[in-house]
C-alpha cells in the first residue's frame, strides 16, 4: 500500500513535469526540487512495485511454526505469479496459472485478520478429507509416509525435538512432532465451514471445501494453523515461498530451502 501511494504521487509529479511544467519553463531553467525528485523517483518505484506485485516479494519469518524448514530470522522470497496473476493491493486474481500443490510452502493472508501474512505448508486440497489423529496425518484415507530421522537441536533453547521425514505429493520435507504433547487441539476458533471438521481428544478430521486449502506448520505442536482457525480461501493466497536469501544469525542458511 505504501509503494502504491508513492507510485501514484511520483507518477502525478512525473506526468505534471513531462506534459505541462517542462513546456512552460524557460529553456535551461531547473525544475522545482519537488518536481525533480518526484519525477526522478517514479521509474524506480515503478520497477520495485512491479517486481513486488507480480514477480517476487521478500518476507521475514517471525515465528518458529515452520521449524525445521524455516527458522526465526530467515528472510525469504515468495513467487507471486506461480498461482496466478493478482492485482496489487486488492489481491484480485485476473489470470490463473497453477493451483497450490500438496507440500508447497505458501504465504497467505490470515483468514481471521487479512492484514497479517502467514506462512504454512499446504496439506489438503479442495475436496480432500484430512485427518490428523494421534499425530498421524492421513489424506483421503491414506496414511502420509512418515520416517523417523535424527532429532532436531533447537540452538536457541538447547533441547532436542523428534524429527521425521514426511512425504506430501512428490515432496519430502522434515517435520517436528513432540512425543509428550497431547494430540487434542485446544482453543479452536469459530471459522467458516467449521461444520466440515470433527474434533476429538485424538485430533481433528476435516473435509476441505471447494476454493479452500488446509495448511499446517512443520513444527506440528507449535503451530497455529488450519487445525485451529480453519481453511485458507483462494482469494487470500499471496504466493509460494521458495528461497532463503538472508539470515543475520546463520549465513549458512542463505541459498537454502527451494
Amino acid at each position: 500500500m505504501i509503494l502504491f501511494v508513492l507510485l501514484v504521487i511520483t507518477g502525478v509529479l512525473w506526468s505534471f513535469d513531462r506534459f505541462h511544467a517542462r513546456k512552460k519553463r524557460t529553456p535551461g531553467a531547473p525544475a522545482p526540487w519537488w518536481v525533480e525528485y518526484g519525477a526522478s523517483f517514479f521509474p524506480v518505484i515503478v520497477i520495485v512495485f512491479g517486481l513486488r506485485s507480480f514477480v517476487v516479494e521478500p518476507f521475514k519469518i517471525p515465528s518458529g511454526s515452520m521449524i525445521p524448514t524455516l527458522v526465526v530470522g530467515d528472510f525469504i522470497l515468495v513467487n507471486k505469479w506461480t498461482y496466478g496473476i493478482r492485482l496489487p493491493v486488492i489481491n484480485k486474481k485476473v489470470l490463473d496459472i497453477n493451483d497450490p500443490s500438496r507440500g508447497d510452502v505458501m504465504v497467505f493472508r490470515y483468514p481471521a485478520d487479512p492484514s497479517l501474512d502467514y506462512i504454512k505448508r499446504v496439506v489438503g486440497l479442495p475436496g480432500d478429507r484430512v485427518e490428523y489423529l494421534n499425530k498421524r496425518l492421513r489424506i483421503n484415507g491414506e496414511a502420509v509416509e512418515l520416517t523417523p530421522i535424527d532429532d532436531y537441536l533447537h540452538p536457541d533453547r538447547l533441547y532436542y525435538s523428534p524429527q521425521y521425514s514426511e512425504v506430501l505429493g512428490e515432496l519430502s520435507h522434515k517435520v517436528l512432532i513432540e512425543r509428550d504433547v497431547p494430540p487434542f487441539i485446544p482453543q479452536v476458533l469459530n471459522f467458516p465451514y467449521r461444520e466440515n471438521c470433527t474434533y476429538t481428544t485424538s485430533g481433528v478430521t476435516c473435509t476441505v471445501p471447494e476454493g479452500h486449502y488446509f495448511v499446517m506448520g512443520d513444527n506440528r505442536d507449535a503451530s497455529s494453523d488450519s487445525r485451529v482457525w480453519g481453511f485458507v480461501p483462494d482469494e487470500n493466497i499471496v504466493g509460494r515461498a521458495f528461497f532463503i536469501w538472508f539470515n543475520f544469525s546463520d549465513m549458512k542458511r542463505v541459498g537454502g530451502f527451494h
